[in-house]
């Protein structure tokens, strides 16, 4: 997903907040990305964090129906988190409409 492709879903998508995640979903062809700001710390853990979410996102995309754009937001509170503390809370996060 294209910077712009990611802005158009954050200017669009009503946010879902997590403790340690923020869930931007809005209709489109089913693409997605992973964001870490400088919140979350320098880069070793920007690029942990972000690992850490796109696997979480990989366990729990299948229980997403097609047609949904995502932007996973890293929050500080990622720092020392699992992928099964992310996946149990993305599913969480997960409206109604989206799951399957």
């Amino acid at each position: 997903m294209r910077s712009r492709e990611v802005r158009s879903v954050l200017d669009r998508a009503r946010p879902r907040y997590g403790k340690r995640v923020v869930l931007f979903l809005t209709p489109g062809p089913g693409s997605w990305a992973v964001v870490a700001t400088r919140r979350v710390g320098g880069a070793v853990e920007r690029n942990r964090a972000k690992r850490i979410l796109r696997e979480a996102w990989r366990q729990v995309s299948p229980q997403v129906t097609e047609g949904f754009d995502a932007v996973l937001v890293a929050r500080e509170a990622i720092r020392g988190a699992t992928t099964q503390d992310l996946v149990s809370e993305m599913i969480e996060l997960l409206p109604r409409e989206s799951v399957r």
